[in-house]
């Protein structure tokens, strides 16, 4: 269990906005959550998931937010933009082992849900267990990500 008091970023297009409301709510309750950042989309707003996936990404690349929350309607579009943004591994979650492994054996700063794929109510219970995960650096998992880091900082401009 994480000592970590978080600053999480959510957001989501129109496909995602109910889920993003509900999400809202849970984190700004969470004992273990410090700050909580809507990314938008509002109830009548229309936005492409890539630009709330790239803006929430990059909040993560800054620093502004330790990890984010995405939704749209399948969690797909959102974690493919967010992981054009240097320096940030998102992905879609859609159970409780890929919401464990996402953090403990990729280091994702982000997790995408699709509103259309899965439950509110496992959305909600996802986005409670992925708060206790931190990602170990000296695991075997580590130099993995290593790799990764060290091929987008070669090829990134």
């Amino acid at each position: 269990m994480t000592t970590q008091r978080w600053r999480i970023g959510v957001g989501a297009d129109d496909a995602g906005y109910e889920y993003k409301a509900a999400l809202l709510a849970d984190l700004a309750e969470d004992p273990r959550v410090e700050l909580v950042e809507d990314y938008g989309v509002g109830a009548r707003e229309h936005t492409a998931y890539p630009e709330i996936g790239l803006a929430v990404a990059e909040a993560v690349a800054r620093g502004d937010v330790d990890r984010a929350v995405l939704i749209c309607g399948t969690g797909i579009g959102m974690a493919i933009s967010a992981n054009k943004v240097p320096g940030v591994r998102a992905t879609t979650v859609h159970d409780s082992y890929s919401c464990e492994r996402s953090v403990l054996s990729n280091n994702c700063q982000i997790i995408a849900l699709g509103q259309r794929v899965v439950g509110i109510e496992l959305a909600r219970r996802l986005v409670r267990e992925w708060l206790d995960y931190e990602f170990d650096p000296e695991s075997p998992s580590n130099a993995k990500v290593g790799v990764i880091s060290d091929y987008e900082q070669r090829t990134s401009a």
